[in-house]
Parts: C-alpha cells; sequence; structure tokens
C-alpha cells in the first residue's frame, strides 16, 4: 500500500472535492452539490466563490446564526484551558451547566451526551430503568409508545421503531419493546397504553415527516393520560426546541412540561455536539455508578458552549425573533398554495412546503432554489423544509421569499 501526502485542498474546485466524498466517503447521504468553505450569520460560500443562503441551519443545529461570536469567544477561551477529562474527574463546566440547563427546564437533573440519537437511547434506557425500579413493570416486559412517521435517530434501536422502510432496510433483527401508534390520536394511545407502558416519546413536530403539527390540544391531552396512567411523557426537542418554534421549547404552545426533555442540535452552538436529557431527580435518579456513561459526554469545551446557549436562551430575544418574524413568513408562504404547492406548515421559524406531485418531487425546487443563491432540502420526497438560523433579518426572510416565489408560484 502506498502511503500518499495530504490533500491539498487550497485550490480544489467544488466538483473536486465532491469526488472525493464521491469516492473514498460512504454513500449514505444525498446531498445537494456545494462544497461550503466560510459560513457567518445566515449566508455561506462555497469553496468556489459563490454565497448562498442558508435557509436549513444544519436542521436547527446553527439556530444562533453561523459564527456567532459570543458563542466563538467562549469556545475560543476555553480551547485555552482543558477540552476533555472524560467523567472520570470533574470539571468546571459541568456542574454549572447542568444547574442552568435543569433550571432553564424547570427540572432538577441533567446528564449530558453528545448526540442527539445518544440523548433519545438515554431516554428510554431511564424510562426502562424507572419502569422496573419505580413503576414496578416485571424485568424484561418494559413497553415504549412511539409514533408513526417518528424519527429520533439512526441507532439500531431506534430504527427499531421507526416505520420509514429507508432506515430499516438491511439492520434486523430489530429491538423489541415498542408500540406504534399515529401521530395526533389520542385515543389510539389510550387504547395502547397496558399496565407495562413506561414512556410515551414523541416529537411535538415531526420534523422530518414533513414538520408536521398536531391537531391542537393534542400535547395537552398527552400529558393528562400520561399523568392518569403514570406513563413517563418523552417531548423530544432535539429539532423542535431551544428557540426554533417561537418559544424556547415548542411543547410551551400548548403550556404543558413533559416528564423527560431530550436535548440536541443548537444546544452546542453548532460548535460542538451536545446533547442531554433532562428530568426529576425521581427519574434520573434511578441511575448509578457504571449503569450509564460517555468518554465525551459532559466534556468542558461543549459545556461552556452550551452554558452560553442557555444564557442566550434566557434573554427570550431570539424566541421572540422566531415568533414575529416566523408569523411574517407562514403569511407569505402561505399565499404560494396553488398547482405546485399544496399547503404550508410550521410554526415559528421552521416549516414545511408540501409539494403536490404532479409537480414533480420537492428535490427538483430544492437544485432550483440552489442556482438561485439559497439552500434548503427535501424530505420524504414532496416537503421542502425550511429553517434558517434565528439571526435572520426581515429584509433577509423578504429575500428569500421573493427566490421560492419565483420557483414556486
Amino acid at each position: 500500500m502506498t502511503v500518499q501526502a495530504s490533500v491539498d485542498c487550497s485550490a480544489m474546485t467544488g466538483n473536486e472535492h465532491i469526488e472525493l466524498v464521491e469516492k473514498y466517503a460512504a454513500h449514505n447521504y444525498h446531498p445537494l452539490p456545494v462544497v461550503v468553505k466560510s459560513a457567518k450569520g445566515v449566508w455561506v460560500e462555497d469553496v468556489d466563490g459563490k454565497k448562498y443562503m442558508d435557509m436549513l441551519a444544519a436542521y436547527s443545529a446553527v439556530n444562533f446564526g453561523h459564527g456567532n461570536e459570543e458563542l466563538l469567544d467562549v469556545a475560543r477561551a476555553q480551547l485555552d484551558k482543558v477540552t476533555l477529562t472524560s467523567r472520570a474527574f470533574h470539571n468546571d463546566q459541568l456542574g454549572p451547566l447542568c444547574t442552568e440547563l435543569a433550571e432553564l427546564c424547570g427540572m432538577e437533573m441533567v446528564l449530558p451526551m453528545n448526540t442527539g440519537a445518544e440523548a433519545v437511547e438515554t431516554a428510554i434506557k431511564t424510562a426502562r430503568r424507572w419502569g422496573y425500579k419505580v413503576k414496578g413493570v416485571p424485568e424484561g416486559k418494559a413497553k415504549i409508545i412511539c409514533c408513526s412517521e417518528n424519527f429520533h435517530g439512526r441507532t439500531t434501536t431506534i430504527v427499531s421503531f421507526s416505520t420509514d422502510e429507508s432506515c430499516r432496510e438491511g439492520f434486523g433483527p430489530f429491538t423489541p419493546g415498542f408500540e406504534i401508534v399515529p401521530y395526533g390520536d389520542i385515543d389510539a394511545l389510550r387504547g395502547a397504553i397496558d399496565e407495562n407502558t413506561v414512556a410515551f416519546l414523541v416529537e411535538p413536530i415531526q420534523g422530518e415527516a414533513g414538520i408536521i403539527v398536531p391537531p391542537a390540544g393534542y400535547l395537552e391531552q398527552v400529558r393528562q393520560l400520561c399523568t392518569e396512567r403514570k406513563v413517563l411523557f418523552i417531548a423530544d426537542e432535539i429539532q423542535s426546541g431551544l428557540g426554533r418554534c417561537g418559544t424556547t421549547f415548542c411543547i410551551e404552545h400548548e403550556g404543558v412540561r413533559p416528564d423527560i426533555f431530550t436535548l440536541g442540535k443548537a444546544l452546542g452552538g453548532g460548535i460542538m455536539p451536545i446533547s442531554a436529557v433532562v428530568s426529576s431527580r425521581e427519574i434520573l435518579g434511578v441511575f448509578t455508578p457504571g449503569s450509564h456513561g460517555s468518554t465525551f459526554g459532559g466534556n468542558p469545551l461543549a459545556c461552556a458552549i452550551a452554558r452560553k446557549v442557555v444564557e442566550i436562551l434566557k434573554t427570550g430575544k431570539y424566541q421572540d425573533h422566531a415568533k414575529q418574524l416566523g408569523q411574517y413568513l407562514f403569511d407569505k408562504l402561505s399565499g404560494l398554495t396553488g398547482d405546485k404547492v399544496e399547503l404550508v406548515r410550521g410554526r415559528g421559524l421552521w416549516f414545511g412546503i408540501q409539494v403536490a406531485a404532479s409537480a414533480g418531487p420537492a428535490r427538483k425546487y430544492c437544485e432550483m432554489l440552489r442556482d438561485e443563491g439559497m439552500l434548503c432540502k427535501d424530505t420524504h420526497a414532496q416537503v421542502m423544509r425550511l429553517a434558517p438560523p434565528l439571526t435572520i433579518s426581515k429584509d433577509e426572510v423578504d429575500w428569500a421569499f421573493d427566490r421560492l416565489q419565483k420557483v414556486l408560484a
């Protein structure tokens, strides 16, 4: 085997970068052909010098904008101190983060991990152990209820309760212990709960499914039912939370609080991966030393950045901005319905544009928008999703709408 020198990417074109990815990277994504080299605010620039408006924000991981100086300053300062200790020792950022994040959520304890999928896996383990130790479910019998068209990650256990065959094909045998009910159907949930049910795991808005907003009052009914039947209500706020929907947490739109939050994406400010399970002392207290862990979970670099994210969210600035501009853009997008657009769904600065099957796949319009200098992504064949950084201005919203109108009207 011949060992080659490091790749010199300083003068490579976008096509050359894409050729390397096609040759050496596993083909588990189908990205738009754009190679980003720099970014600031809501704008990115590719290696060929073309600028684009980012209307995806890394699936809500970049809620506070690319290159946010408040967050970068914290990251730079922490880089000069300590970046990783593992949980074999304490560090001076973990305790403050857990305190501040628990307070933001109105909870008592935090278990930090790295990715959203890890947070969901941790919530599953939490619910099962709580079921055995607190609720008294017989060992090995715990059941968790999930919704059809859900998306909670891509681990083996999580895809076990996915209804998307593209996520499941070739990955069995699957993990037992889950039951699927239709999203937004409170009667189906009521019928599925039995004496061994320990939790109901749900997205307050289904993101990957196409920004599906549940019927009004659904989450309030879920809260009431879970309380009555002693079932943990787990809200997956990994995409919908931390300002995206015009409130700190999407679930606040119905004035209820779950038993467990799973958080991720924007918690790391678009700089470091960090996720968390946030709950009460009774629930997270089921863990004992050695029962769960992660080498990078709670590392001081990610914790320092997440602390700044929490501080920013406490001001309410981004939530208010998302609420006001979100309604402004929703009203404009609603005027696009016609031959190409069947309907528009959304809340805050998070939208799903349902493209009519007769108008072709949504990806075609994402590619057309890329040519117009705007980046967004399709999901479930017929839906274009929009989720700009929450730093977007009214003028930038108008700029984006002009291009959407050109492509879709």
